[in-house]
Parts: structure tokens; sequence; C-alpha cells
């Protein structure tokens, strides 16, 4: 099989096209699963997606563009995939983000020509044979891990060309003690770029400690408590408001981070000095560097294609600092292109570790995590979902029991507001979006009246 370099120069050779982008992505997966106590299934799988984005110019900036995606490649079927290209830009209306294709800043590496980087179920040998004493104990476990290696290839008939690896991978394992709609259920869960750094003796004995936590159980009413968040619910809540951080809905009025004339850059929400960035060079969350997208979006534009992406704060020292804007929509605003990021990090809190927090909290809740987080009013980014896995009641600085679990109506934006405290920040694992966002690093927060709104019957 051709390597995705080799694609990218085929595809541009033979396009008729004013301008072409080619983007290749190869994924190589390996997955672990077990249940109770038993190894169920493991495998790995290669595949590959890539694209071609014809571009017919009518001008500097209005440009016709079509988009055409294709897994596999042998080398007779790229060209009917260029001419597919051409053939849907020369019927689609002008496109609104239509800018200049950019220019190279830089030559193409030696990796250009190298083959995709590859895994197998050989990450998880570690990982096995520890899971294996757990499988000795009372408890039973359930649980997955997954690796993926995403190695791209972008090249522009401008000349730009460019390749990165993203490592991906994670383990989560739900443990149950006791019979049917008594038992107890608690779940840990960690990210990794190559499973070298997972403990999972550590996340055993943290799942131990929990399911120890629900030998008392007390039902209480939905209300308003003084909630810790542990820093995973952290990041499902802050992983949604930066999605919804769009400067053109901003700009429109459309979102909580609308103001009457503008936006709402500038405004502090909180007086912690919390700092909420993505960067694509923090240690052990790297992505990649550079724009690479077959399909616009208000977040994306298909011709910022190459652009290096940088740090963003979008929270900083307490006071919303910025908003995402493709090249395009920058220049309507006249404000700058801030591209969005795909890891999450929070600075700023203490140094305080959750199990500090529970022993200074006088009577509240403490979290495990949250699912099925949805949008309830765009306007007020007003979310709701359930809690899982473990809510637990804290009274004169220790945990005392399991509560029942709650529905939950709270935006994150409303959150940072009220926030009284916030410990130290840790690589964590969001546990709703997962499957969509990993790299994330946040601290434990204090909120004193977290609003759950129902009881809820979810285990």
């Amino acid at each position: 099989m051709l390597h995705g370099g080799e694609v990218v120069e085929r595809a541009l050779a033979a396009s008729r096209a004013d301008e072409a982008i080619v983007i290749v992505t190869d994924a190589h997966e390996a997955s672990l699963r077990w249940a109770g106590n038993s190894m169920t299934t493991n495998g790995s799988s290669i595949s590959r997606d890539w694209a071609v984005v014809s571009v017919f110019r009518e001008g500097p900036n209005r440009a016709r563009v079509g988009s055409v995606s294709a897994t596999g490649v042998e080398p007779g079927d790229i060209e009917a995939v260029v001419r597919a290209s051409e053939e849907a830009a020369a019927s689609a209306e002008p496109a609104r983000d239509a800018m200049p294709l950019l220019a190279p800043d830089s030559v193409a590496g030696p990796d250009w020509s190298q083959a995709s980087a590859a895994t197998g179920i050989e990450v998880f040998t570690e990982v096995a044979r520890d899971l294996a004493t757990g499988f000795d104990g009372a408890d039973r476990l359930y649980g997955f891990a997954h690796h993926q290696l995403h190695t791209t290839w972008l090249g522009t008939s401008t000349g730009v060309r460019r390749r990165w690896t993203q490592p991906t991978g994670s383990i989560e394992i739900n443990g149950k003690r006791g019979e049917s709609a008594s038992a107890a259920s608690a779940w840990v869960g960690a990210g990794t770029v190559d499973f070298a750094d997972i403990d999972v003796p550590g996340l055993l004995g943290e799942l131990n400690r929990r399911l120890d936590w629900c030998k008392r159980r007390v039902e209480l009413p939905a209300g308003r408590y003084e909630t810790l968040l542990p820093p995973s619910a952290v990041a499902d809540l802050l992983i949604y408001m930066m999605w919804e951080m769009e400067g053109r809905g901003a700009q429109e009025g459309h979102t909580a981070f609308s103001r009457a004339g503008g936006t709402r850059i500038g405004e502090r929400l909180t007086d912690i000095p919390l700092t909420l960035y993505s960067d694509p060079a923090a240690p052990g969350l790297e992505y990649r560097p550079f724009v690479a997208t077959s399909s616009s979006s208000e977040s994306l534009s298909i011709f910022d294609n190459g652009l290096s992406a940088g740090r963003v704060d979008w929270l900083r020292d307490g006071v919303i600092d910025a908003l995402v804007y493709p090249r395009a929509t920058a220049a309507e605003f006249g404000v700058p292109v801030t591209l969005p990021g795909e890891n999450l990090v929070m600075s700023g809190g203490s140094q305080a570790s959750l199990d500090d927090m529970v022993a200074r909290t006088e009577r509240g809740l403490l979290l495990t995590c949250l699912w099925y987080i949805r949008e309830v009013d765009p306007a007020t980014l007003l979310l709701t979902g359930l809690t899982r896995d473990g809510v637990y009641l804290v009274e004169d600085g220790e945990v005392t029991a399991a509560v029942n679990n709650f529905r939950f109506n709270e935006s994150p934006v409303d959150l940072l507001r009220r926030v009284t405290e916030a410990g130290a920040t840790e690589v964590t694992l969001p546990r709703e979006w997962k499957d969509w966002f990993t790299r994330t690093a946040m601290p434990p927060l204090r909120i004193p009246d977290f609003h759950m709104s129902s009881v809820s019957r979810a285990t």
C-alpha cells in the first residue's frame, strides 16, 4: 500500500482544480476488554481515511469548494476521487470562508516519506498482568483499554507539507460489589499516550476505597449542595464550554459568550486566578500543531489547512480571554485568528489535593463523574446530566456514606463564577467525552451550591 505522503503527491499531481488540498490519515488501533473478572476480547485494526478538497477560484476571496472522502487507496482509484472532488466543487455554492490558501512556512520533514506509526495488543502486556491480580478479588471488574496512533499527512497545491502522529490511549475500570440492584458501583480511569505510565494497582486501590465508602447508604433529596467536583467531572464540564466558545456565534448574539454589541471577552468570572488554556506543546498532552480539516465549520476552515497552532488562553487569571476565529471570521470581525484546541488545561488553583478538600468539608457531596451531559439553553450554556458510579456524603472532613444519584442542571460559566476553591491540577480522563477528547489536566473544584435538580435511579 502506498504510504500517506505518496497518496498526497499523486492526488495533487492529478488535480485540475485551481487549488487542491489532500489529507490522509492512517489509524492503527488496539483494544482490550474485560468483564466479570475475565478477559473477553482483544484485537487490533488498521484503517485509512483520506480526502481531496478541490478549489475553483472566482476571485481572491471567492471560491467554490468540493470535498470527497474515501477509505483505502489503490493507485488506480486516486484519480477517480480527485475528479469527484472537482465535480463537487463545480456545482457548489460560493464558500463563505474563502481565503487564499496558505504558503508553506517550513519544508517537509524527513518523516514525510515514512510509513504510519503502528500499535498492537502488546501495548497492554503490563496492564493485563496487573489486572489479573485484581481478578482474584471478590469485586467484579469490568473495563476497556484502547490505544490509537493516528498518522496524518497534509499537502496542498501551494506547497504545504505537514505530517503528525497522534497517540491516544485510555483505560477505564468499573467495579461492582454486592448483588443485583443493591450492588455498589465505582469507576476509575486514566489517559495515556503509551500505557507505560498506567498504574493499575493504584487504580484498583482507589476503586476499592470508593467501594468501601458504599458500606453505608443514605438517601438524599434534590436540592443545592456544597459539592466537590473531581478533575474528571471538571474536565467534562469545561470541554463542553470550550466547544461553545465560537467567535461568530458570540458576535451574532447566539451564545453564552455574547453581550450587547459584542462578546464577553474581558469579563471577569472569578477572583481565583484560574487560567484555562489549550497548548499543542503541553507535556504529555501534545496534539497536532497545525490545522488539517476536509470540511469547514464555525471553528475550522479548509482554507486554514497548514496553519500552525499555538497556545490559547480561553480564561486568563479568571477573565475570559479568547474565542475561536478561523481566518475568514477573524478578518470579518477584525480580531486575531484563534484555533480550537485539542487539549484543555486549567491552572491557578492551590496545591490542595481532593483528599485535602474533603478534610476541610463540614458537610457536602463528593462526586465521581458525570454522564449523559446535554445542553438545555445555549444562551446561558445551561447543561443537564446525571451523576454516575458514586456520589458520596462528606461529614466533618470524612466520607461517611454513598448517596443516591441525581440529575443536575448547571452552567459551567456560572460554576466558574461561584467556585470557592480550586485544588492542584492533575492529568485526568473525562468520563463523558472520552471518545472525542482525552487530553485534559484539571483541578478539583468546590462549588458551594451545586444544583441537584432531581433524584435519579441510575446506577
